[in-house]
């Protein structure tokens, strides 16, 4: 009898970078991990605060798939990864209460990690690629 996979970690996460091959490799170490069930990509931060919003009109059931964790590149156009986060601060607390965000960058800058400790909900920040070992220490 073949043994049964653990559940994933999370049951929804989302990847928010402009860099369409970026997310396509940390997708498939999402899944290949098994970290969870439903994985939201989106190329731009407002796209992503757009579904967010949506999720939150659609009231409870929007919450059951809010992300629980959403990995989130700093450097972007238009809306950058910091503008994110004040725009995310704007949704309601029963929706955002529990999520996690990691920001996942090429960013070698010291006053990104600096500023990234000083918000509440940014737990990690990581280098790019994701890799199995980061996944699991999540």
């Amino acid at each position: 009898m073949a043994k049964k996979p653990p559940a994933p970690k999370y049951k929804a996460v989302m990847l928010i970078d402009d860099n369409h091959l970026d997310n396509f490799i940390n997708q498939k170490m999402i899944e290949g991990c098994n970290f969870s069930s439903s994985i939201y990509v989106h190329t731009s931060s407002k796209s992503a605060l757009e579904f967010l919003n949506n999720l939150v009109r659609m009231g409870s059931s929007g919450k059951i798939i809010f992300p629980a964790f959403i990995f989130l590149d700093i450097n972007m156009p238009i809306m950058d990864g910091y503008q994110f986060i004040n725009e995310f601060e704007k949704i309601p607390d029963e929706f955002k209460n529990k999520t996690k965000i990691a920001f996942l960058t090429t960013s070698l800058n010291p006053d990104d990690t600096i500023k990234a400790r000083k918000i509440s909900y940014v737990v990690e920040f990581i280098n790019k690629p994701l890799t199995h070992k980061i996944l699991s220490t999540l």
